[in-house]
């Protein structure tokens, strides 16, 4: 998948492509993946568009923020001959004309005391100021249908308030993985998967360790592979 991301701006990371994997695993479960698809904060369009790729009977919506996510978006849904509806502005105050079977996002998470870039569109990109977590599992409970299904990660570290959180706007954790740099560090990241209405009992996945001693791991590489990515730089 040929993806154009700016130059001077946030670009996607590793963190986008494990949730691909996770959401790709959890999946795997059901043998009929159809319906609405929405990608939250979709920036360059990587999720979405990979998702759409691997679940051609998906319909894929992004939401975004900015302008110039929002052009490069359309650039990469071309590129990769996947269409796309784009929802402009703040996903907080958007109305959209439909509800979603599935939503998945790689929202800003940073916590808003950390320093921040000088850079606007980082800032919007990495901080949660623009996307408060409680405002965004709210929101996100408002736009999926019965049953539906929300696939995000967050830092590891804000992991009590993303389970209350969830509880109080009648999600279920179905399954949860944690990342680790190696295996001697602490998880920096969890990926998620919750469920609008259900009871089902949480299942918590073997961790994810991305290097081994100096190198990526057999997994990491494993999931890069799958993902078949490759980036094109450029001005905006």
């Amino acid at each position: 998948m040929l993806l154009y991301q700016p130059k001077d701006g946030y670009c996607y990371n590793s963190d986008t492509h494990f949730l691909y994997n996770f959401i790709i695993e959890n999946l795997s479960q059901f043998k009929n993946i159809q319906g609405e698809l929405l990608d939250i904060g979709s920036g360059s369009g990587i999720l979405g568009l990979l998702l759409a790729r691997d679940n051609p009977k998906l319909n894929l919506n992004q939401s975004e923020i900015q302008e110039k996510f929002q052009f490069l978006s359309k650039i990469n849904s071309k590129c990769n001959k996947i269409e796309a509806t784009m929802f402009k502005g703040s996903y907080l105050t958007l109305d959209f004309d439909k509800q979603f079977d599935i939503c998945v996002s790689n929202p800003p998470f940073y916590h808003s005391s950390v320093i921040k870039s000088e850079n606007e569109n980082l800032k919007i990109a990495r901080y949660n100021d623009s996307m408060p977590l409680e405002e965004f599992i709210s929101k996100t409970n408002r736009v999926l249908k019965p049953k539906g299904k929300f696939f995000f990660c967050y830092d590891v570290k804000q992991i009590n308030e993303i389970l209350i959180l969830l509880n109080k706007y009648k999600f279920n954790v179905q399954s949860l993985q944690f990342v680790h740099p190696k295996k001697n560090k602490d998880a920096t990241l969890v990926l998620v998967y919750a469920r609008k209405s259900s009871k089902s009992l949480t299942k918590i996945l073997s961790p994810l360790f991305v290097f081994e001693e100096e190198k990526f791991s057999k997994e990491a590489l494993a999931i890069y592979e799958k993902c078949s990515t490759h980036s094109i730089k450029v001005e905006i």
